[in-house]
């Protein structure tokens, strides 16, 4: 029984699942096109930062953003395969060692940035 409902699990997670999306990795910057519902209007708003965190469980699939504003730090996690997420853009690579990078936190000005990674 339980194979047959992992199947049929299986099964309709991929329907779901976005076919277009860049492959992402830790410490990567990114441009996210989310809509926005204000009233009865629907608006996209960009959200602009660096990854500090993937989870990957397939159809669940999240990445932590970060960015700073203002020098106030600003973390959101976001559903990858979720519709209110537009455009996914990666706009630069960065060469890191760690899996997720919540040291940055604790970190401010220039001590936060990370060597670029050309490919």
């Amino acid at each position: 029984m339980s194979k047959n409902f992992t199947r049929l699990l299986h099964h309709v997670e991929t329907s779901y699942l976005k076919a277009k999306i860049p492959p992402l990795f830790v410490g990567d910057s990114i441009k996210l096109g989310l809509v926005i519902k204000e009233g009865n209007k629907e608006r996209t708003q960009y959200f602009e930062g660096i990854i500090i965190g993937i989870q990957n469980t397939s159809l669940n699939k999240t990445i932590r953003v970060r960015r700073v504003l203002q020098g106030i730090g600003m973390e959101r996690i976001f559903l990858i395969h979720s519709p209110k997420i537009l455009s996914l853009e990666v706009l630069k690579s960065s060469r890191v060692r760690r899996s997720k990078l919540y040291y940055l936190r604790n970190l401010s000005g220039k001590a936060s940035r990370l060597a670029q990674r050309f490919n």
